[in-house]
């Protein structure tokens, strides 16, 4: 049997993978948490083949929820099962180590394979997923981002706002709007948070 440990905020979605993977004849659930804190418990005390992880939830979340467990086990099989597939919360779960990333709208069959995948070693992604790593490998970021565009975000991460990095840099806040709405389009982002975790992921700010 594998053994499998959910980890979501909503006890009624934990109810839903309990009954769908537990219909399968060699799955079965050993253990569920209600948060990250509680997931880190839990996978200490535990023995699992593979964590279910929801990305977002109050307190310590998915990633974070993640890194803990894998430093004490960095054996851990932990899939990232979310509604959520923008670049950076991707490239978030990836640098935490986690084992793949699936989405909440996945067929009984697909979970119940990818988790057999997953107990199994393999990494394992949703379709749309596997696409936006890819173009994440092929869009040349780093090189694509002016190294002005570079300051703003570098000073968005400081928490400035827009009004003060256009004083910071001497250019009008118009100008500042630019170079971020520029930034949003090479790093595939929709906001200011996710442009500066995606820079950050993509090693262009420290």
């Amino acid at each position: 049997m594998i053994r499998v440990m959910l980890v979501d905020d909503h006890p009624v979605v934990r109810e839903g993978l309990r009954g769908m993977l537990e219909s399968e004849p060699d799955l079965t659930v050993v253990a569920e948490a209600g948060s990250g804190e509680e997931a880190v418990a839990q996978a200490r005390v535990t023995e699992t083949d593979v964590i279910l992880m929801d990305l977002r939830m109050r307190g310590l979340d998915g990633v974070g929820a993640t890194e803990r467990i894998l430093a004490g086990d960095p054996h851990a099989r932990v899939v990232v099962l979310t509604t959520y597939e923008t670049d950076a919360d991707i490239l978030r779960a990836v640098e935490a180590g986690a084992s793949g990333y699936l989405l909440k709208d996945a067929s009984r069959t697909e979970l119940a394979n990818a988790v057999r995948a997953a107990a199994r070693g393999e990494t394992v992604l949703a379709p749309s997923v596997a696409g936006r790593l890819v173009n994440q490998v092929r869009r040349p970021a780093a090189q694509s981002l002016s190294a002005r565009e570079v300051e703003v975000l570098a000073l968005v991460a400081k928490g400035l706002r827009n009004a003060d990095i256009g004083r910071s840099l001497h250019i009008s806040e118009a100008t500042v709007k630019t170079h971020l709405l520029r930034a949003f389009g090479k790093l595939g982002v929709s906001d200011r948070t996710a442009a500066v975790t995606t820079a950050m992921a993509l090693g262009l700010l420290s």
